[in-house]
């Protein structure tokens, strides 16, 4: 028995009627430009958050974990976000040193994942990072013992105001167990929804980071 919230399978007129303008066939001969151009599109058409995207870690455990996350930066060294690096997925980055990410741009039915190793930005990076942030987020990096069980409520704006009180006006400084952790690809693919569930994905894949790209189409 189907459950009456979850949508049936599109007709042959609605997807005609969805697929109205057909989008040309991903043509990239590196994912570094492309991943910029299809942010750029998605920041123009997404309602809110472009740049969020689900990051999924495995734990100690070897159980997966995932959540969305802020992307804060891109290059061809690869995708940085930052975190406490005490809560779970700092945990779980610094342990296995691997990671996967996902963008989903609903709005222009188009995705992209990566896979790759983890490390750590350099001290002035998240430094110049965490300085940019809004005063009330830098004393939440303080205040908020990440993953960990919290009591209340109460306990937590009892913390951000004990902080608030301890760094007044002055300048609040970087925790050292916060950082940013940058994602150096090993393989990135681009989806693009086609009709009839005929989409359109391009792998791109390499041995090393930084090594050369190996450019190929897969199968929807």
């Amino acid at each position: 028995m189907s459950t009456p919230l979850i949508p049936p399978s599109p007709s042959e007129a609605e997807y005609e009627k969805a697929h109205a303008e057909h989008e040309a066939e991903i043509d990239a001969s590196e994912p570094f430009a492309l991943f910029g151009q299809w942010l750029a599109d998605a920041r123009a058409s997404e309602p809110n958050d472009p740049n969020a995207m689900a990051l999924s870690t495995v734990g100690a455990d070897g159980m997966p974990d995932v959540r969305m996350v802020l992307l804060k930066d891109f290059d061809e060294d690869g995708f940085v976000f930052y975190t406490n690096t005490q809560s779970a997925k700092g945990r779980q980055l610094l342990g296995s040193g691997k990671a996967a990410l996902l963008f989903h741009w609903k709005s222009l039915r188009r995705q992209v994942r990566v896979r790759g190793e983890v490390t750590t930005v350099s001290d002035a990076e998240a430094d110049a990072y965490f300085q940019s942030r809004a005063r009330q987020s830098q004393i939440g990096a303080w205040a908020s013992d990440q993953s960990r069980p919290l009591p209340d409520r109460f306990a937590l704006e009892k913390r951000v105001a004990e902080f608030a009180l301890k760094f007044g006006l002055g300048k609040i400084e970087r925790p050292s167990h916060w950082t940013g952790f940058r994602v150096a690809p090993l393989s990135i693919e681009f989806w693009r929804d086609r009709p009839f569930r005929l989409h359109d994905r391009v792998l791109f894949s390499r041995a090393e980071a930084r090594g050369p790209w190996a450019r190929g189409k897969l199968f929807p």
